[in-house]
């Protein structure tokens, strides 16, 4: 009980300025006896007025009260929201210093939030985390410390407020382009509007004309009917299979912007996985790295989202490089209806790419293969820096060749039938889902 009550108890900064204060007027006191009688007086009111915050502070049980709130689950590489309630039972204003005992992933110590409290009320404090890692997070207790006006002795209140909360891949993100998928607003994003090629799709009903309708779709005895312009409303074709194909080797551990390249594909692969179920195709998750495969089969139905969210949350990054061939055999035994497949991998030189292009090729045979794989942005932002230099000629020239192979690893893929997506890592799911709605457009899913 004493330690408890010895660790709680602090003195302020203010307190020990005074208390040098009066020091130096002691000293004084030396050279001028008549301020002795004065400085003792400053004194003895200094532990008066100690004495009796100390009874203000200590003189009410459990007179703070704070709980953090937060959402049941993290979104990874965005802002999420928390609120810490605060509660003064004390009859008078306090002041407080809120110390938030954060996840060691976050990597800070200096995470802390002012108030001033009026008495016998309440308040609340909003801030947001960005969490960069998927995993459990685990959050502290909240660190209270309290003053009132005087502010000489402080008071921490310790709270129990331990939190676990997982992170998962971006549902935020997949919540956004979901919202304007079901409100036909996906061009706000950046997605293309792609214009039906072929017989890829099937009669849904007839509806009324409105501005922006093919004018060649027109159901001219439906119109003479109606008495108004009437037109065929036509869907794409549903219930493919859509495979999301992440490689977990030591490539897609490269960082941008503090989130692996394992990442970036993750809340990509979920934002497109929730797209093509809105399309009414089937979703499924394929993992890989040098010697084990995880296989979620493509479906459509209601909890089939949970499902794929559940699975990447569990993935991690290794420093071994992939096993495609293990990939091609593991495919052509678990895959027995054509699909389209989205491949999220990283070349960084044609060499690596060609070590594994025997093995794409031959999953190009039996289904429609998509490659994602990313440009070097430090390379890009190296190669529109003017060189001054003799060196920085030299690095920039090297910097142009390591430039040049990613282009010549498209052309490769594509000389062998399969398709590509060469992309920056912000722009991921934008590419990779114009990409889907292209090939679902020109009937080749």
């Amino acid at each position: 009980m004493i330690k408890r009550f010895i660790s709680s108890l602090y003195l302020s900064n203010r307190f020990f300025i005074v208390l040098g204060v009066l020091g130096v007027l002691f000293l004084c006191t030396y050279f001028f006896a008549t301020l002795f009688v004065l400085v003792k007086t400053i004194f003895n009111i200094m532990v008066l007025l100690v004495v009796v915050d100390f009874v203000l502070l200590y003189g009410f049980r459990n007179a703070m009260n704070a709980r953090r709130a937060a959402a049941e689950k993290l979104s990874n590489g965005d802002y999420n929201p928390f609120t810490i309630y605060l509660g003064n039972a004390y009859p008078f204003p306090v002041y407080v210093k809120v110390y938030d005992e954060l996840p060691m992933q976050f990597q800070m110590r200096d995470h802390y939030f002012k108030k001033e409290l009026n008495a016998r009320s309440e308040s609340k404090i909003h801030y947001q985390l960005k969490p960069l890692k998927r995993g459990n997070y685990n959050f502290g207790a909240l660190n209270v410390y309290v003053h009132t006006l005087l502010g000489l002795v402080v008071r921490r209140y310790k709270l129990d407020n331990d939190l676990n909360l997982p992170v998962y891949p971006s549902f935020i993100q997949m919540r956004k382009y979901e919202f304007l998928a079901i409100h036909n607003r996906l061009q706000m994003a950046g997605i293309k509007k792609i214009r039906r090629i072929g017989n890829n799709t099937e009669f849904e009903q007839i509806k009324e004309y409105v501005q922006g309708d093919d004018y060649r779709t027109v159901n001219w005895k439906a119109t003479a009917r109606k008495g108004s312009l009437m037109v065929n409303q036509y869907q794409d074709e549903r219930s493919q299979n859509i495979y999301c194909v992440i490689d977990k080797g030591r490539m897609m551990k490269m960082p941008f912007e503090k989130l692996s390249l394992l990442d970036y594909s993750i809340n990509a692969a979920l934002a497109l996985s929730n797209i093509a179920i809105r399309k009414s195709d089937k979703a499924g998750i394929i993992t890989f790295n040098e010697n084990k495969i995880q296989f979620l089969k493509a479906e459509s139905r209601n909890s089939q989202m949970m499902r794929i969210a559940d699975m990447l949350h569990q993935q991690k990054t290794r420093y071994l490089e992939s096993n495609y061939e293990a990939l091609y055999i593991q495919m052509r035994h678990l895959l027995n209806q054509r699909s389209l497949c989205l491949l999220f991998t990283n070349f960084e030189s044609l060499s690596s790419m060609q070590r594994n292009l025997k093995s794409m090729v031959s999953i190009a045979r039996f289904h429609t293969l998509v490659v994602v794989f990313f440009e070097n942005t430090e390379i890009r932002t190296l190669l529109d820096t003017p060189a001054k230099t003799s060196e920085e000629i030299y690095i920039k020239t090297i910097a142009e060749k390591f430039a040049f192979e990613k282009k010549q690893i498209v052309l490769e893929l594509q000389k062998h039938g399969i398709y590509t997506i060469l992309t920056t890592p912000q722009n991921l799911t934008v590419n990779t889902i114009n990409k889907y709605l292209e090939l679902k457009a020109r009937g080749l899913v």
